[in-house]
């Protein structure tokens, strides 16, 4: 009898280990479907041509992947050529996966405003067409909710002249656009440069949001304070006092000093470039190679924080112009035929630069900059 009854009490643990195995394993089951992907939540925007849309999301903290599709219409698995028709229904957009706990719906709110022009009803910006109208897809109530306050709160702010006309409407089937889509503007920076040189975006949004002039403009809470307090442009009476003749003629009338008549051209000491108007930190040594043009040659910045790139069309061709984002000087320009890893030849005159040696960065008050060097 104590063998048997034995047997019952195990066969019975068995049991109710069994059934909370299952309740546990449900429990996860139903947490992953509340939340649509686990850890991490979905948001969808349309804001005209998505490769423009990419950049801005892709540089906040707590966004894991972005990825350019379509999404509204009714086709399943659309073709981008004929998306672009008008022929499908959907528009371009990006999805956003995201973790809630390092970066909040709201904020990305708030980049997503930042990008487009909400008052155009019939595209954005050169691109036009229902397929490149404006548009926030929400997955829930609550992003519905915040996206409506978002939206108020704009049309309050007295920003627009004209009606705030992006619609707000429930998410639906997103469908990825083809593999070259996405990352345009990595796998292409040049061409897509260009593009959006030339498609009127950048020079918009610097209108209409003066205080933030940069391309890829993150909100205000998530913006260096040091940076905006630290570095700005003098008035052009203090500037020339400060300048050489040729530095003022470079930085402030886009001039282009003589290659191999440079300070810095065939500079070898370990240290940081900076603008030699606001001080804005550009350059490292350890990123600059020898290019044979007879001018400081990098791969690329030090932190594009401080560098603003711009369509440049003088001299019968079409180039990209390089500035400092807060002294606005005249750097130089960017080419494509640069060596590894980045394919970027960053092409600079050494009269918008002041050489900070890695031995007096902390004195000058680059410190954070020495790690560089180790």
């Amino acid at each position: 009898m104590k063998i048997t009854h034995f047997i019952y009490m195990a066969i019975a643990v068995t049991i109710l280990l069994i059934a909370v195995a299952q309740e546990s394993i449900g429990m996860n089951d139903k947490k992953q479907n509340m939340s649509g992907e686990g850890m991490y939540s979905s948001a969808t925007f349309a804001g005209g041509c998505f490769w423009c849309m990419e950049p801005p999301f892709e540089k906040l903290d707590g966004v894991i992947e972005v990825t350019s599709g379509f999404a509204g219409g009714k086709e399943k698995n659309p073709e981008y050529k004929k998306v672009a028709s008008g022929m499908t229904g959907h528009v371009e957009a990006v999805t956003i996966k995201y973790d809630p706990e390092k970066v909040t719906y709201e904020t990305l709110l708030e980049v997503f405003w930042r990008q487009i022009d909400p008052t155009d009803k019939d595209g954005q910006f050169v691109d036009r067409g229902f397929q490149y109208s404006t548009a926030i897809f929400y997955y829930n109530e609550e992003q519905k909710r915040l996206a409506e306050e978002s939206k108020k709160k704009l049309e309050k702010s007295g920003r627009y002249d004209k009606p705030i006309v992006t619609r707000i409407v429930p998410a639906t089937t997103f469908y990825n656009a083809e593999e070259y889509h996405q990352d345009y503007y990595k796998k292409n920076p040049l061409r897509y440069k260009y593009y959006r040189g030339g498609s009127g975006r950048d020079k918009y949004l610097k209108k209409t949001w003066k205080e933030h002039e940069r391309e890829f403009t993150p909100p205000v809470s998530t913006m260096s304070i040091d940076g905006e307090a630290k570095y700005s442009k003098p008035s052009d009476a203090k500037i020339k006092k400060m300048l050489t003749p040729l530095q003022y003629e470079v930085t402030q009338e886009e001039g282009t000093e003589r290659p191999f008549e440079n300070e810095y051209w065939d500079n070898k000491k370990e240290g940081i470039y900076v603008d030699i108007v606001s001080g804005e930190p550009l350059f490292s040594s350890t990123d600059k190679f020898k290019s044979g043009t007879g001018w400081p040659s990098f791969t690329k910045p030090i932190d594009k924080e401080y560098i603003t790139e711009h369509k440049d069309t003088k001299f019968f061709m079409t180039r990209v112009e390089v500035r400092s984002k807060y002294g606005d000087s005249h750097l130089g320009h960017v080419f494509d035929d640069g060596p590894k890893p980045t394919g970027l030849r960053y092409c600079i005159n050494s009269a918008s630069l002041k050489f900070i040696p890695k031995e007096d960065l902390e004195k000058e008050g680059y410190g954070k900059y020495k790690g560089l060097f180790k």
